[in-house]
């Protein structure tokens, strides 16, 4: 059961939805110059959870995939590891396994990832599966077609119950914004997903047409402030999807910093799912710091 019937009631938007544009614009523009900044592009490159789920992904793929995090600090030592690796349920053991590098967590989409439209007892099974074999995060995705249903009661339950499963793994909550789309569900959803118990709130898949948005990074940030404000728990931000460019992941950044403070740029608090930020991140921390124009492609 919700902790509360009337949860929703307890935090309103505390934000103009027709003032967000503005908003991000005013934010954006007065952090562009972060871009050029090398200590805050390399406190972004250890929050990226650096994620391999693909079809063709084997045991042997993924062996490789995390063992290049391992070499990457050998043949790079100033610079800091990525904050996770991220993938399916089933490398779960992989990862466990060969992932040597302190620090970096072992994370996998579970629970029917991405459409999340499987049975309850599976999702929580597959979930205690994935934190048996070594995963310490968690990453699943709220069942959105029951969402938009405004069938919220069955939402919450899911998220409790694999929350429940994880027993001291973090879990990730996906909200898939792109499919949300509207500011305020998304705000729901934000609350709804927090008092269920996510250690952390994620905007998107990064499996359909529209991933993050700085609109909907706005809107979870926002919510985050509230639930905090209200119960004292400090819930992590994760954007993912579709995030590829130093100068996106900057804006990220800035948005986090903006509203929720320097507390949550840490990747305790604050993660980008992303598969080819690190490269264009780690081309540009060197070309700042080593004049290197060569375009890096590591992982």
């Amino acid at each position: 059961m919700m902790q509360s019937e009337n949860i929703l009631d307890d935090y309103k938007i505390n934000f103009k939805i027709d003032e967000i544009e503005s908003a991000l614009e005013k934010i954006t523009a007065e952090n562009v110059q972060l871009t050029e900044d090398a200590d805050v592009l390399k406190s972004i490159f250890s929050c990226i959870d650096l994620t391999t789920l693909k079809e063709t992904d084997s045991a042997d793929s993924v062996t490789v995939f995390v063992q290049k995090v391992n070499d990457f600090k050998v043949k790079y030592p100033a610079m800091p590891s990525v904050g996770a690796v991220c993938v399916f349920p089933v490398f779960a053991p992989i990862i466990k396994q060969y992932l040597k590098v302190e620090n970096v967590q072992r994370a996998v989409v579970s629970a029917g990832f991405p459409s999340s439209q499987t049975f309850l007892d599976l999702k929580v099974l597959e979930t205690k599966k994935a934190v048996d074999f070594g995963a310490n995060e968690i990453d699943i995705v709220i069942s959105i077609g029951e969402f938009l249903e405004g069938n919220y009661e069955f939402v919450y339950e899911e998220i409790r119950q694999i929350k429940e499963a994880c027993g001291k793994a973090h879990l990730k909550v996906i909200l898939e914004t792109g499919a949300i789309k509207d500011p305020k569900l998304i705000w729901n959803a934000s609350i709804i997903a927090m008092d269920a118990g996510a250690d952390f709130i994620k905007t998107s898949t990064g499996k359909i047409p529209t991933a993050a948005t700085l609109d909907a990074a706005f809107v979870m940030c926002n919510a985050i402030k509230a639930y905090h404000a209200k119960t004292g728990k400090k819930i992590g931000f994760k954007p993912a999807g579709g995030i590829a460019e130093t100068n996106e992941a900057v804006n990220y950044y800035a948005v986090v910093k903006n509203i929720l403070g320097n507390d949550w740029l840490n990747n305790e608090m604050f993660r980008i799912g992303a598969s080819r930020l690190a490269n264009n991140l780690l081309t540009d921390i060197l070309s700042i710091e080593k004049g290197n124009k060569e375009e890096i492609k590591f992982f």
